[in-house]
């Protein structure tokens, strides 16, 4: 068998492996094939696979099916799934290695009704074997098919393949990410033999369903663990808010890889400690495009945009192409500054690089850091041009027209939002009350607000009772404002208040604004600018004695207006 056969045998089973080595080529062809599997071994690249393709026709190696094996591998390495079916369907008689490697292709880069599909079409000329049925479960636990999963369980215990490692290994998975752990629980502990992915496995399940503990005691039981098992330890701690013991995992690794860094990476940053999450980027001397990622979201997340855009430079100074989590990230950052130029470049880059821009949530980014910083004819553009509208980039675009006082557009954005039969949650809600408050809509966020509660049977939270008094008191309507906060059924918080006394300033009613900063200096009494709100409106009514007194009691608690400043950018 030569090096090159040994290569494409190496991770199959001893029956798959003969199979192979059966369609080996004979001494005449051996010339031939050599040369192209030669090239195949040293391929890196798409379109070095693409090269080749053409010496593998002139040669007359279509139906080879070892050379196609090796390619059909090769071409699920660079997602090219549709240039591996074209491959695969020349082939006139493909045997079940070569199934199985289009059923890992398909598994891997397609959905799970395409996986099925060619499953089925398998089965017309092939028995699936041990590793045909892994590649479909894989799918099935992807995508969260339980129902599917659960149908093919049954065919395999039905066929006698269910003690086979693999199988047995994927329905553990499989039941795991579909949080039905008891029964991944009931294999594992049925297994004949166990490998360090069915432990990985079970433990990943444990996980998932949010039971750390659980996951900790069988990883303490493993016999070896891998770098796998010791990375999931620490995501599950991490995912728990445990960084304690996210980092005690961490330290006692035998050997890190760049996922082990990012992982404590994330969790630091997720826990809104950045320097500790920078001092673990900075340990890490391979910094893979995932790791910039999580670092610059984390800025933009922990609302250190600035931050998030100098990492972004040093990134890009070492030529490292962004993925579409890194540019999301950059997006929201760019979004918190508000600056067009920024936003203007961010855009133009995106469609420099190879960047697929049409996925949703990078058009939803883009419509919400062009909608923030003031470009909303662009903002427009990209929301006309998205297939698939959903809630999240239709808030966007709505709170972009909300900030720069198109309250009414930002109605009439609502409106045609539920036609489309899109269902608002509370966060949908907050945005067009507010965006009514800023545009004086009083009719219509009176209806917004009883809208959310009889149709969507949406309980009002505190944020909402502050946008309808926000709405009421812009609108000079003081007195309605004030037996709102009255009839609210649980006790208002800050932003209520605060958005009464705002009010009390714009329309200059001192006995109410008295009452709000009452129960201010309550709920928040180190908030120096209530107090100076409440100067401001006894100096517009010409209270200098208790504007004094305001100043007095600030002085005594040790409270010091914070100076103001305006960025003016060209």
């Amino acid at each position: 068998m030569t090096l090159f056969l040994r290569c494409c045998c190496r991770c199959l089973s001893s029956s798959s492996a003969a199979i192979l080595a059966n369609t080996a080529p004979t001494a005449a062809a051996s010339s031939s094939s050599l040369s192209v599997a030669s090239l195949l071994l040293s391929c890196r690249t798409l379109r070095s696979l693409q090269q080749i393709h053409p010496h593998i026709i002139r040669k007359g190696l279509e139906q080879h099916q070892v050379l196609v094996c090796r390619f059909l591998v090769l071409c699920t390495s660079h997602f090219a799934l549709r240039y591996a079916s074209e491959v695969f369907f020349r082939v006139s008689s493909p045997n079940v290695i070569l199934w199985n490697a289009l059923l890992n292709a398909s598994s891997n880069l397609s959905s799970l009704s395409d996986t099925l599909y060619l499953f089925n079409l398998m089965r017309h000329s092939q028995h699936p074997d041990g590793f045909s049925f892994p590649c479909l479960l894989k799918s099935c636990s992807f995508h969260a098919a339980l129902f599917l999963g659960a149908s093919l369980h049954a065919a395999i215990v039905h066929l006698g393949l269910e003690d086979d490692l693999f199988i047995r290994t994927s329905l553990i998975n499989l039941y795991g990410k579909c949080r039905q752990v008891d029964a991944s629980r009931k294999l594992f502990d049925t297994m004949l033999y166990r490998n360090e992915v069915s432990w990985t496995a079970m433990i990943t399940g444990y996980v998932i369903c949010g039971n750390v503990v659980a996951a900790r005691l069988l990883f303490d039981q493993m016999p070896e663990r891998n770098i796998v098992t010791w990375n999931v330890m620490i995501d599950g701690y991490v995912k728990a808010g445990d960084l304690i013991n996210a980092r005690k995992v961490f330290d006692e690794m035998p050997k890190r890889n760049e996922i082990s860094f990012t992982s404590i990476i994330d969790g630091y940053a997720k826990a809104g400690d950045m320097v500790s999450a920078r001092f673990m980027f900075e340990q890490l001397n391979n910094k893979d495009v995932f790791s910039w990622s999580v670092m610059i979201s984390g800025y933009a997340q922990n609302c250190q945009p600035n931050e998030a855009f100098k990492l972004f430079v040093e990134m890009y100074n070492r030529k490292i192409e962004p993925d579409q989590v890194v540019m999301v990230g950059l997006m929201s950052a760019c979004a918190q500054l508000g600056r067009m130029s920024i936003a203007k470049w961010v855009d133009l880059y995106v469609q420099q690089i190879s960047l697929d821009a049409s996925q949703p949530h990078v058009l939803a980014a883009l419509i919400d850091m062009n909608a923030k910083c003031g470009n909303m004819e662009r903002a427009s553009i990209l929301f006309a041009s998205m297939q698939i509208r959903d809630l999240v980039s239709y808030c966007s675009l709505m709170q972009g027209y909300s900030i720069h006082g198109f309250g009414a557009k930002a109605a009439k954005l609502f409106d045609q939002m539920l036609k489309e039969g899109i269902i608002p949650d509370d966060i949908a809600f907050t945005v067009i009350l507010t965006a009514c408050g800023q545009a004086g809509l009083i009719e219509e966020g009176s209806g917004y607000f009883k809208l959310m509660k009889d149709a969507y049977n949406i309980d009002p939270s505190l944020d909402h009772y502050a946008c309808m008094v926000d709405l009421l008191g812009r609108a000079g309507l003081l007195k309605e404002a004030f037996e709102f906060v009255k009839s609210m059924p649980m006790e208002p918080h800050a932003g209520v208040w605060g958005a009464l006394l705002l009010a009390c300033r714009m329309h200059c009613n001192t006995e109410l604004a008295e009452i709000a900063l009452l129960r201010l200096s309550e709920v928040e009494p180190q908030n120096a600018g209530n107090f100076v709100s409440m100067s401001n409106i006894y100096a517009a009514d010409n209270r200098w004695a208790d504007v004094s007194q305001v100043r007095y009691i600030m002085r005594l608690k040790g409270l010091r207006k914070i100076p103001g400043c305006t960025w003016v950018y060209s």
